[in-house]
Formats: structure tokens, C-alpha cells, sequence
């Protein structure tokens, strides 16, 4: 019987070790979602922000820290939907590189997409190992039923 909570390191893990996803993955998720955490409070409360002295739109980060706790524990679901979730973090990012006069919060919108792209193409290639297990665990259910 296979979860939707897959870890690596336990033993009932489906994959074999060599099939096992690199590390750099799960640290290039990791630590793109870290630096998009500290990039949004630094741009909105210090570097860039909308209003002097900082803005409301500090709260964007909130979003971002839902996920944390699941991508730091490997939690497949959660990078599933957190994967999903960085899409409005790249298109926020799109929006104000191209659209902000300040040239420093233009940068900053930049470097938002980088972030936002790092962590998603890490989740994508991280998850991808589990997806053929389950495609597999499948087919082989379906197989074993069709047998009865």
C-alpha cells in the first residue's frame, strides 16, 4: 500500500537506492523557498518598499511559509501544492520586474522569478521519482485486480 507521504530513508521507501532523487534537489527547493521568504520581507519592509518606511505588502510572504514546515520534512503533497503555489510568486515577480519604475524594485522582481523558478523546477525534479513509483504502484494494483 503506497501514502502520499513517501520519505526517503525509510524502509518501506518504493524506490530502489539507485533510483533515489540527488539531494541538490531538495536543497535547491529548500533554499530558494528560504531565500524568497527573506527576499519579500527585505524588499517590502527595506529595500524597495511601495510607501517609505515599509508596506503592507510585507504580508506576501505569509503564503509562503504555509508550505515550510511540509518542503523541510519532504512532504510529497506539500511540495506537490507548493509547487503550484510559487506560480503567483512568478508572475507577481514578471509583473513588477516589468512594470516598477524604481529600478532597484524592477531588480528585485528579477531576482523573484529566479527564486520562484529554482523552486519550482526543483520540486518538479525532485517529486519525479515518486510520481513513476506511484504510476508503477498503480499499474501493478490494476494488474493484480484484473487477475481476481
Amino acid at each position: 500500500m503506497m501514502t502520499t507521504k513517501l520519505k526517503p530513508g525509510v524502509s518501506t521507501h518504493p524506490l530502489p537506492h539507485a533510483a533515489r532523487q540527488p539531494r541538490f534537489f531538495y536543497f535547491g527547493a529548500v533554499g530558494s523557498l528560504l531565500a524568497l521568504i527573506a527576499l519579500g520581507l527585505a524588499w517590502e519592509l527595506a529595500l524597495a518598499p511601495l510607501r517609505p518606511g515599509g508596506s503592507w505588502m510585507v504580508l506576501k510572504v505569509v503564503p509562503l511559509l504555509f508550505p515550510l514546515r511540509g518542503v523541510l520534512k519532504r512532504d510529497v503533497y506539500t511540495m506537490q501544492w507548493a509547487s503550484m503555489l510559487i506560480l503567483i510568486y512568478f508572475t507577481e515577480g514578471i509583473v513588477r520586474a516589468t512594470s516598477d519604475s524604481n529600478l532597484l524594485s524592477s531588480r528585485l522582481g528579477w531576482v523573484e522569478v529566479a527564486l520562484s523558478t529554482i523552486f519550482f523546477l526543483c520540486t518538479i525534479l525532485y517529486l519525479r521519482p515518486y510520481k513513476k513509483a506511484a504510476k508503477e504502484v498503480a499499474k501493478q494494483a490494476i494488474k493484480k485486480a484484473s487477475q481476481e
